[in-house]
């Protein structure tokens, strides 16, 4: 054998070799890509009934949020229906009762004075004293706190 006779039978043997080789990784890749079809079909087989049941879902969930919404809308009238007649009942109501729990706490503080030793009046004058007693008592009861203003109207009802 001359050496190009050696060189091409190593060249044929080489490609030999090298065709196997190939042959062999296609075979694999043709089972791989047989199986990653199965597993792809599977996939959609099961995710389609999947998506299916998600949009039931969340079709489900936005008529319960619609629900939610009305029920809201509801509440919030209710809550303002309240507020307005809690106003109106504290407007109505809440004035005339300070009032007389003012004159009330104004008749007390001079009946309990009287009691004290001062005398029942006898006299106009004496009852108009008494009156002015009483309405000092009554703007003290009623006179918001911390402004002084009832400091000075005891001051001006003692004297």
């Amino acid at each position: 054998m001359s050496v190009g006779e050696l060189a091409g039978l190593l060249v044929a043997v080489f490609w030999a070799v090298l065709v196997t080789l190939l042959a062999v990784v296609l075979v694999r890749l043709s089972r791989v890509l047989k199986e990653a079809t199965v597993l792809v079909s599977a996939v959609t087989e099961q995710a389609v009934p999947l998506l299916v049941d998600a949009g039931t879902a969340v079709r489900s969930a936005n008529e319960q949020l619609e629900r939610v919404d009305e029920i809201t809308a509801n509440v919030q009238d209710a809550a303002a229906n309240a507020n307005a007649l809690s106003s109106t009942v504290a407007a109505t109501l809440g004035g005339p009762l300070v009032k007389v729990a003012a004159f009330s706490y104004g008749v007390r503080k001079a009946v309990s004075k009287q009691q004290a030793g001062v005398p029942l009046p006898q006299q106009a004058a004496e009852r108009e004293a008494l009156a002015k007693l009483i309405r000092a008592e009554v703007r003290a009861a009623t006179a918001p706190r911390g402004s002084g203003l009832l400091s000075r109207v005891r001051r001006a009802v003692r004297g």
